[in-house]
């Protein structure tokens, strides 16, 4: 099949792109020519700017492909232009959203038939933390509106695996290589639940051959994080409570990937993944994503919010 993959340089569109070569696909992707571009040599390079609208795709003009992956579409002008720009040159258009859609994120569990956040307004264009959901609501309505029964649409909760430039999951693989007490969020009884970015490329090469149409949460084995302390193999877990967290200013970019179990976001831990494994979706185990982004990270010189020295001067106040 001729896929062509809407960004494709960095991270989940990488490893989207290795899954359908390793498949036997031939693969286009388009994107800005900003990012280092890794990709192997027999990936075709097309050069396009979708907030330019229809303006910045005329490299895809005259071209048809088997499907298209949609893997940096984040408004809807972007959205937009090429999903109607694509129409009827596409076979099959997959669009890879996100469980931050979901209008309540404390439900255990997050199911694909949850209610979903507000859309914005298609002129919307600032990506933030508070638009980020209901701007891709309103990409995936468009999805839908132009594809119909011709689309899938994928959701999947915090992305983990090599090339996370993100510097959220790998900071917890790279503070326990470093070793002695580790400074770890709640009880150990919170849980942790992330998907391995090879799992969600396979299985968008899955939906794309057997033409499967829907709506997708992507979401890995759920495990407590006292067993993730023991994957990443920490031997000597310091575990903070919420509120001495809360009063050393330990939020969500100093301490990645911790959600309390009860707080408002406590279900994007808990997303359903079963109508995906019906589908095929296959899982990594834990530990082979904890090892092979390790392997990554070591010498990706990622900077995180909690610097060593700051994480020991409060384990030296909590006596740890």
């Amino acid at each position: 099949m001729n896929i062509l993959i809407l960004g494709g340089t960095q991270f989940v569109g990488r490893h989207i792109v290795e899954a359908f070569l390793a498949s036997g696909h031939t693969v286009t992707v388009l994107t800005r020519g900003k990012s280092k571009d890794e990709l192997p040599e027999q990936v075709e390079r097309l050069h396009g700017d979708r907030d330019e609208g229809a303006a910045g795709l005329s490299a895809l003009e005259g071209r048809e492909w088997d499907a298209c992956v949609d893997v940096s579409g984040y408004t809807p002008r972007q959205v937009r232009a090429s999903a109607e720009g694509l129409q009827g040159r596409v076979g099959r258009y997959v669009f890879v959203s996100t469980v931050s859609v979901y209008a309540e994120p404390q439900r255990h569990p997050v199911r694909e038939d949850d209610p979903l956040s507000a859309p914005t307004a298609e002129d919307v264009t600032e990506v933030s933390g508070d638009s980020y959901g209901p701007l891709k609501v309103t990409c995936e309505n468009i999805v839908h509106e132009v594809y119909g029964g011709h689309c899938t649409v994928l959701r999947p909760q915090i992305v983990a695996g090599p090339f996370d430039h993100t510097a959220r999951y790998p900071y917890w693989v790279d503070r326990a290589a470093r070793g002695g007490a580790v400074l770890a969020p709640g009880d150990g009884a919170d849980h942790l639940q992330v998907i391995d970015a090879r799992d969600l490329a396979r299985f968008t090469v899955k939906v794309v051959e057997g033409g499967i149409d829907g709506i997708f949460n992507m979401a890995g084995p759920r495990i407590r994080w006292a067993d993730f302390m023991n994957v990443l193999g920490v031997c000597d877990p310091v575990w903070v409570d919420g509120k001495t967290l809360e009063a050393n200013d330990l939020s969500f970019k100093a301490l990645p990937v911790y959600i309390p179990e009860g707080s408002e976001q406590g279900g994007l831990m808990d997303v359903d993944n079963t109508r995906a494994l019906a589908a095929g979706l296959t899982l990594t185990d834990p530990a082979v994503t904890a090892r092979d982004t390790r392997e990554w990270s070591k010498d990706a010189d990622l900077k995180y919010v909690l610097t060593p020295e700051r994480e020991a001067g409060i384990l030296a106040s909590l006596g740890g």
